[in-house]
């Protein structure tokens, strides 16, 4: 039916005829927009575009319900829509490629999940935070569609709600991640996390021990009867080890001739293998062992005859016990570089043997070598005095 489209017949008029499923009210005043009634939903419609594509196939186009907007703003809407067309935009064809874009959901779990779980050792805290809070946000947003705008108040927001600077950073360099595999694979033409800047707070938390607290948890370790766990804790203070590193050792990546402890690449943090030295206190650990010949790693529980995969519980009883319940597992690592810069070993030689990646890592070490330093300047004072007293 054509007729001009006035106010009040969409108000009063849209009535679908009780012989017919549906009717076309087309606008007479502006060719191609028109307003279909179904037989379903009387009194009310839905306002289309009618259009040639570029292989003169006619398409209609969706405006909107005439419930949701006005009859004024649908005809702007179409003059729009018929001006981008004489351009050479085509709705039909970006909607349908719109469409096909995956959502952020779809491309997280089931594409970028699966390219990061044999290449990231810590892909399941990626999962972990994406399920917390990325999806609800991001989840259901095509790819496209993810906006830097939406990004900075997801990061905003984050640290309203009282995260710390660094998990919120972490959160969306999550984000960033992934979206990156998805420029990576032509998915996505660019990265919309790009240029959000990040908090970049240091919530580095270190505890070191005093003599007198180092001879208490010594004391306990060698002491507790549950031998097994302090031997593990032993081992780490005297290496620098990772606990993952310890707990996944095999007898095969240990050559007592030569002192060295092989970290595979498998199980390093950088991806890298690299060679550990030993020093007394470890073999000694070591030759206490029973597993050497029975076993192919080396720390075994032997209530299961399986490696130990957390014993968290157990190094609780035993922090509180030495009275040291602050300090972690992860701690005693830090306390080994310690060791090594305030025995006036360098920066470097910490960094080769905790294997760190970037000189920046172990930098956070530097301020630990104050007395080096300091005994280091008292040579210059001793030459001092000793001049000073000749020429008296």
């Amino acid at each position: 039916m054509i007729t001009k489209l006035t106010e009040s017949i969409i108000k009063n008029g849209l009535h679908c005829p009780e012989d017919k499923s549906r009717i076309e009210f087309c606008d007479s005043e502006l060719p191609g927009l028109y307003v279909e009634v179904r037989a379903t939903s009387q009194g009310q419609g839905t306002y289309y575009l009618r259009y040639k594509d570029s292989t003169g196939k006619t398409c209609h186009q969706k405006i909107g319900r005439t419930t949701d907007i006005t009859l004024v703003e649908a005809r702007k809407r179409a003059k729009t829509l018929k001006a981008e067309i004489a351009l050479g935009s085509d709705p039909r064809r970006d909607e349908k490629a719109m469409k096909a874009v995956l959502t952020f959901s779809d491309f997280f779990e089931n594409h970028y999940l699966p390219y990061v779980k044999p290449r990231k050792r810590s892909w399941k805290r990626d999962d972990e935070l994406y399920r917390l809070r990325i999806k609800a946000v991001f989840g259901h947003k095509r790819l496209n569609q993810i906006t830097r705008q939406e990004i900075q108040a997801f990061h905003t927001a984050l640290k309203n709600h009282g995260y710390a600077g660094a998990t919120c950073d972490l959160n969306l360099k999550v984000l960033s991640a992934s979206l990156n595999i998805a420029v990576n694979w032509q998915m996505l033409d660019k990265n919309p996390v790009a240029r959000v800047p990040l908090f970049h707070e240091d919530n580095k938390i270190e505890h070191y021990m005093n003599d007198k607290e180092l001879e208490r948890l010594l004391t306990v370790l060698h002491t507790d009867e549950n031998r097994p766990i302090c031997q593990i804790a032993l081992f780490l203070i005297s290496t620098g080890c990772r606990l993952n590193e310890v707990l996944s050792a095999k007898w095969s990546d240990v050559d007592l001739e030569k002192s060295i402890f092989v970290v595979r690449a498998i199980n390093s943090k950088s991806k890298r293998l690299r060679s550990v030295p030993l020093n007394e206190s470890a073999i000694e650990v070591l030759n206490q062992l029973d597993t050497h010949g029975k076993f192919d790693c080396i720390f075994i529980n032997r209530l299961t005859g399986l490696p130990y995969r957390n014993i968290h519980k157990v190094w609780q009883r035993l922090r509180i016990k030495a009275g040291l319940k602050h300090l972690r597992l992860h701690d005693l690592r830090h306390q080994y570089a310690s060791f090594l810069v305030n025995s006036g070993r360098t920066l470097y030689e910490v960094q080769q043997i905790l294997g760190h990646s970037s000189p920046s890592v172990t930098q956070r070490y530097a301020h630990l070598s104050t007395k080096s330093l300091q005994d280091a300047a008292n040579t210059a004072s001793i030459i001092i005095r000793e001049a000073t007293a000749n020429s008296i």
